[in-house]
């Protein structure tokens, strides 16, 4: 199953709450985009991975995705080693994506910036034709993404670009909310029972849709996510920037 983008995050919701008004818009130009998430999640303080599993499948109907995989790896303890890569490349191998949406470069929690090196280190290894690898009994081919784009998690970094999301931005907060367990949902059963974390508060809303404010403010948008270059990019057309 061939796709233009394939977003990755470490933890469900991770596309979600960084990526997802991006993803929305490249859906609507028409083009095909899937998931991946690297762990289920299950050292989150609230729910469990059963549940965030099911939460990530209702995120990727939404939102209209072909596809939505995970890898398998252990929340918080996975290793940038050749388990890790070998867990990961199958799925860059299955979906054939021209670019790879990645986590943070750097972030607040560890797992964002080590999953950032692990999964654009997996799409380079992707493009080696003698690391063989095969998903569901199938042999695959060598691929290689042509771009792979890091979004911007927690901590405010510095965009290298940001992409205009001002219609998505009611969309994206419902597909941040297709994860009943993580965030503000009082009409969720048991919500007010479990521990609450900084961005199970009412105001963590709030603060995602001003942060897509700052973004958007650097393109001249309402609303906007940004995202970060590992390498410099090219550029055809000094008038394709705004």
């Amino acid at each position: 199953m061939k796709v233009n983008i394939l977003a990755i995050g470490v933890h469900p919701d991770d596309v979600e709450l960084s990526a997802s008004g991006t993803l929305l818009k490249h859906i609507d130009l028409g083009y095909k985009v899937a998931l991946l998430d690297l762990t289920r999640g299950e050292l989150g303080t609230r729910g469990t991975a059963d549940l965030r599993d099911q939460e990530a499948a209702d995120s990727a109907r939404l939102m209209g995705a072909l596809g939505r995989d995970n890898a398998g790896l252990k929340d918080g303890f996975f290793s940038h080693n050749e388990e890790s890569l070998r867990a990961i490349i199958p799925y860059i191998r299955k979906y054939q994506p021209d670019i790879v949406l990645a986590n943070a470069l750097s972030d607040r929690h560890p797992d964002h910036g080590r999953a950032a090196q692990l999964i654009s280190d997996a799409c380079f290894l992707s493009g080696l034709v003698k690391i063989e690898t095969e998903l569901e009994c199938v042999k695959q081919d060598k691929w290689r993404p042509k771009a792979v784009y890091h979004y911007i998690q927690d901590h405010q970094l510095h965009p290298d670009f940001v992409v205009d999301i001002s219609p998505y931005i009611e969309k994206k907060m419902e597909l941040i909310l297709s994860f009943k367990s993580q965030f503000h949902n009082p009409k969720v059963k048991g919500f007010e029972q479990e521990l609450n974390t900084p961005i199970s508060g009412k105001d963590f809303m709030d603060f995602m849709k001003a942060k897509s404010r700052v973004f958007g403010r650097y393109g001249g948008y309402e609303f906007g996510e940004g995202f970060n270059l590992a390498r410099p990019s090219g550029v055809r057309d000094l008038f394709d920037l705004d």
